[in-house]
């Protein structure tokens, strides 16, 4: 029984080794780590799948009364596009495009989910009764994403080239017409 002990001992001295003191002298720079961190995260469910951004969006449409957003490919499948093309400099720029959009960045990595939740907390600093933003303050992302006339939801996430990331979410009909209230 002693020497079953010693060897399975060994066995699981040496699993650990390899397991995690083997891959972290392979990295051998920050994006080699963030790259297995973010396959981590992703073998774990990053927050970024289109359900992920369809339930935070509608978890905050729920909680003003408006009905929930569908999926829609042809959106998202825009969302992809653009930003696509931001990949090389991550830039915070609004496409123009023919949907409303609420954009994101981060230095680091940022979950659909995280994003999305980001733009839902400027809820704070909006005035129905007004129908506007506390001064100098942002509102606008939060009023289109609980906007009654979106109706369908297209988001894309990227990494880009200089490790940051870019999020987008594109919202058909586009909202934020002035004059209208989101509700």
């Amino acid at each position: 029984m002693k020497i079953f002990n010693q060897s399975r001992n060994l066995i699981l001295a040496t699993t650990i080794f390899l397991v995690f003191i083997v891959p972290l002298r392979a990295q051998d720079s920050p994006q080699d780590f963030l790259a297995s961190h973010n396959q981590a995260r992703a073998a774990v469910g990053a927050q970024d799948s289109p359900q992920d951004f369809l339930d935070a969006h509608n978890q905050a449409r729920a909680a003003v009364g408006v009905d929930p957003l569908a999926w829609d490919e042809t959106v998202a499948a825009y969302a992809r596009d653009y930003a696509n093309q931001r990949r090389g400099d991550c830039a915070l720029e609004h496409s123009s495009g023919p949907y409303g959009e609420n954009i994101a960045w981060s230095s680091g990595d940022m979950s659909g989910v995280e994003a999305v939740n980001m733009w839902v907390n400027e809820q704070a600093d909006y005035d129905y009764g007004s129908n506007t933003c506390d001064s100098g303050k942002q509102c606008g992302h939060y009023t289109q994403i609980v906007w009654k006339k979106s109706v369908r939801l297209g988001c894309a996430k990227v990494s880009c080239d200089n490790g940051q990331t870019f999020i987008t979410c594109n919202y058909d009909p586009q909202g934020n017409i002035v004059g209208e209230w989101p509700y």
